[in-house]
Parts: C-alpha cells; sequence; structure tokens
C-alpha cells in the first residue's frame, strides 16, 4: 500500500505491532489450513505485515516452495525480518518492500505463482478492485487467488458491554471516512469475479471465544485493541467522545472476569482461480 492510497487507521506504534503479532498467532493455523497446500507451491502473499503468516504459509509450501512476502510499512518488514531471525527462519520467506497497487515483481515473475493471497489489506485501499486485479494478473493459469478480509458488521459481543455498539458505529464510520470499506468481506467473490477469476469456494473462518476458552482474554485484548488503535480516527471522525470511547473499553475488558461471556467475530474467506 502507498501512503496516498490507503489508509491503515490504527497506525503502526509499538503497541499496535504487539496486537497484530498476538493477532497472527489466533489466526493463522485457521487460515493455512484453509488454503490446503500441498506442498511445492510458489505462493504470493500481499501485505505480508509481520510476516508470520508468510512464514507460516512457507513452512506448508515446505522446502520445495517458495513464498514472497509483499508490505509497504519499512517498520513492519524489519520487525517480520527481526522475529524470522529470532525463529532461525531468516531464509523462510523473502520479503520486498512495495506498494499493493504496485507490486515489486521482475517481469518474469508475472503469471508464475501458484497462489496469491491477501488478508486484511481490500479494507484499507480505495480500489480495492485494482488490487485483486493485480492479484490475478500475478497468478500462473489454473492457479489461486485466495481473499481473506473483514466484514466489520458482524462482530457481537455477550453480555453486550456497554456502550461497545454506538463505538463500533464510529469505527466503521471512520473507515468510510478514510476512503476504506469496512464491509469489504461480503464483497470478495464479486471482485474476483470482475477481475477476471472463477469465484469457487466461500467460507466464514470463526473468529471468537467464550469464557472457557483459554485463549478468550487474547481475544478480548485484541477487540480493546483495535478499538484504541482507532481512537483519534474515530474522534476525528465525530459523532463520540473520549468519555465514551474509554467507557466502552472499560466494558469490554471487563468481559475477561465474566464466566458467561463471549466474543462472536469471522473473517470472509474466498478463493478464485484464474481462467487459462
Amino acid at each position: 500500500m502507498s501512503e496516498s492510497s490507503s489508509h491503515y487507521v490504527h497506525g503502526t506504534s509499538p503497541d499496535e505491532q504487539r496486537r497484530l503479532s498476538r493477532l497472527n498467532d489466533l489466526l493463522n493455523s485457521t487460515s493455512v489450513a484453509e488454503m490446503a497446500l500441498q506442498g511445492g507451491e510458489r505462493v504470493l502473499d500481499v501485505g505480508s505485515g509481520l510476516g508470520q503468516l508468510s512464514r507460516a504459509i512457507a513452512r506448508a509450501a515446505g522446502p520445495r516452495g517458495r513464498v514472497i512476502g509483499i508490505e509497504r510499512s519499512p517498520d513492519q518488514i524489519a520487525e517480520a525480518q527481526r522475529q524470522a531471525a529470532e525463529a532461525g527462519e531468516e531464509r523462510l520467506v523473502e520479503f520486498r518492500s512495495g506498494d499493493v497497487l504496485a507490486f515489486p515483481l521482475r517481469n518474469d515473475e508475472w503469471g508464475t505463482f501458484d497462489v496469491v493471497h491477501g488478508r486484511f489489506i481490500l479494507e484499507h485501499v480505495p480500489d480495492p478492485l485494482e488490487v485483486v486485479r493485480a492479484m490475478v494478473r500475478a497468478v500462473r493459469p489454473g492457479g489461486r487467488i485466495v481473499l481473506e478480509d473483514d466484514d466489520h458488521d458482524v462482530m457481537r459481543a455477550w453480555p453486550e458491554p456497554e456502550g461497545l455498539r454506538a463505538v463500533w458505529e464510529a469505527y466503521i464510520r471512520s473507515y468510510r471516512i478514510a476512503g476504506n470499506d469496512p464491509d469489504i468481506g461480503r464483497k470478495l467473490p464479486a471482485l474476483l469475479h470482475a477481475a477476471g477469476a472463477w469465484p469457487r469456494r466461500s467460507r466464514w473462518i470463526f473468529f471468537g471465544a467464550c469464557a472457557g476458552d483459554p485463549d478468550f482474554p487474547a481475544y478480548v485484548d485484541n477487540l480493546a485493541g483495535v478499538v484504541e488503535g482507532a481512537r483519534a480516527a474515530m474522534l476525528a471522525g465525530g459523532g463520540v467522545t473520549a468519555g465514551a470511547i474509554d467507557l466502552a473499553l472499560a466494558s469490554v475488558r471487563s468481559l475477561k472476569a465474566r464466566p458467561d461471556s463471549a466474543l462472536w467475530y469471522a473473517r470472509c474467506w474466498t478463493e478464485g482461480v484464474a481462467s487459462g
């Protein structure tokens, strides 16, 4: 993504980096499982962020596979490389600095990938179709394009945290003000079709837990981190006050102390196949 063409409302602060890293821990196994890699695939991961998912994909693709991750943020690339080195996997993924609207690929690399994947990218760009068209162009004939993204309207919590609904609506509104699309998940098959691919499979991948799940506190912390990270964008967009955000955050965090609480969310997952 380029600064002029996209806006990530959460920023790249150290707190946001930590939230994203823990989020990867919660999400990556189900993302990789749904991709159903057989081994030996050549994969392009668009918007690779901290690289944890890219490395998980590379492990699934095995020693005969190859994974290239594209990321625009120097901070994200630096952290991705640090984490890879710390895990002894610095050679597992090739990270390239680049824009999702101008992939940093050589001429002989276009149209060669078995799988091109993007997660939580399309919701942050003003022209998602342009990105999907580039993904379709990068994959070989018969190769797969895998899209994962949010539909923010589906988030539910119980018991309903006080004030969260109004704050969540302000969060969704901040996306629209920034030129982003908080409802992009439901549109993934249509985007693949418009880009010239054949939409083949769509899934909900559940993202949530209840109080008895050992990971439940992490899900609650992630929701609180999402709200906190978008505080400035929500206040700039109007319709919500700092006090209202603080009240909602306290109510969200209180879910961790309740034995009857639950968070319900899901990400939209769609796979298309390139013609040819």
